[in-house]
C-alpha cells in the first residue's frame, strides 16, 4: 500500500513539474496525477531505449518521470493544434 501512495505522490510532484515547464501551471491534483504517472511509464521506457540509467532512487525517478511528462505534454500539445 505504501508504494502505491509513493507512486501517486511522485507522479503528482512530476505531474506539476512538467506542468510548470510545458504550459507555467499545474492541471489540478487528478490531472498532476494522471499526467505523472503516464509520464513516468513513457519516461521509463525511453530511457530503456536510449540506455539511459538514473538509478531507482527518488531523484532519478523523478528526473524521469518529469521528462516522460515533458515528452508526453509536448506530444499532446501537437496533437491538439492539429
Amino acid at each position: 500500500m505504501d508504494h502505491i501512495v509513493y507512486q501517486l505522490l511522485l507522479g503528482a510532484l512530476a505531474g506539476w513539474l512538467a506542468g510548470q515547464v510545458m504550459k507555467g501551471r499545474g492541471f489540478g491534483l487528478i490531472g498532476n496525477i494522471i499526467v505523472g504517472v503516464v509520464g513516468a511509464v513513457l519516461g521509463s521506457f525511453l530511457a530503456g531505449a536510449v540506455g539511459l540509467s538514473l538509478g531507482s532512487g527518488l531523484v532519478g525517478s523523478l528526473i524521469v518521470a518529469v521528462l516522460g511528462a515533458v515528452v508526453l505534454l509536448a506530444i499532446v500539445g501537437v496533437i491538439k493544434k492539429a
